[in-house]
């Protein structure tokens, strides 16, 4: 049976650094596995983000539902995605039987830090600044609640940790967790 885990954490927490060295451990243990990264998918079904609370709900009930496709094809999947409310990424849990997460922990100071310093790519720059100057309402961890996952499977401390030894634990974790499933 294929799996989904999600890894979630602040914006600028390491998420993607970490969900793909975790996608590079896997692969090299064997084990097929697919990495969904918001920021990508985001840019499809809102290619004008307002970020508003309907907004994400839609967008992330949809990234759930297409890891629940994947899974239902044996494809074992990383879900890269702030899933800032715990309603979020319950919907991924009520959809895929085999699914856990994984917790990217870093200080807010620090995720702000990195973001600033972020390279221009799929997700957004600058996110925090336009928090902190009234820009945008909508900055989980700052002018929005983020809530921390109840049971992951791991937490990694990103501002303690290597992405490198990160994603090593991550990995390691998901395979005590669902064994060698290949996909």
């Amino acid at each position: 049976m294929a799996w989904a885990v999600w890894f979630t954490g602040l914006p600028g927490s390491g998420k993607t650094t970490v969900a793909r060295e975790a996608e590079k451990q896997l692969t090299a243990a064997g084990i097929r596995v697919r990495r969904l990264e918001l920021d990508q998918i985001r840019k499809v079904i809102t290619p004008e983000p307002e970020y508003t609370e309907e907004e994400r709900r839609i967008v992330y009930a949809a990234l759930a539902y297409m890891a629940k496709l994947l899974t239902e094809e044996n494809i074992n999947v990383l879900i890269d995605a702030t899933g800032n409310l715990r309603q979020y990424r319950d919907v991924a849990r009520s959809l895929i039987p085999a699914y856990a997460e994984v917790y990217v922990r870093c200080p807010l100071d620090i995720s702000m830090e990195r973001e600033a310093r972020r390279r221009a790519g799929h997700a957004p720059r600058g996110i925090y600044e336009k928090g902190k100057t009234g820009q945008s309402q909508t900055v989980p961890g700052l002018n929005v609640p983020y809530e921390e996952p109840l049971e992951p499977i791991i937490t990694v401390d990103t501002s303690k940790m290597s992405p490198e030894e990160s994603g090593k634990k991550a990995a390691g974790a998901i395979l005590k967790k669902f064994g060698g499933s290949h996909g």
